[in-house]
């Protein structure tokens, strides 16, 4: 949720500088993580929770290239684009290693 917020904000900026094909992506991509593993607790199933998490997972890897290429064309500087890279990869690194124990578990 507090990096979705983080997004939301990032996203209020990029509007203000007339910014919008970007600002609309990584505005779905960053909120779209939190929304589906919320959704992932409600799962009907290990397969459909593991689903749900592969999907964040997806969505917090687009992020990320939206996050690269907004830092690249200078919308956001480097301490801005550490942070939220970093809890982006943060946010990735679990997902895997959720992914991965849920898939074991499954078995």
């Amino acid at each position: 949720m507090d990096f979705a917020v983080e997004i939301i904000e990032l996203v209020k900026f990029l509007k203000s500088k007339h910014e919008s094909v970007v600002s609309n992506q990584i505005g779905r991509s960053g909120t779209s993580i939190g929304a589906n593993i919320h959704e992932a607790n409600y799962a009907q199933g290990k397969r459909d929770f593991v689903s749900k998490l592969e999907i964040a997972l997806k969505e917090a890897s687009e992020t990320g290239y939206w996050l690269e290429l907004l830092h690249r064309t200078n919308y956001i500087d480097d301490a801005q684009f550490k942070s939220l890279s970093d809890k982006c990869t943060a946010i990735r690194v679990m997902l895997v290693a959720s992914c991965r124990t849920a898939k074991e578990n499954n078995k």
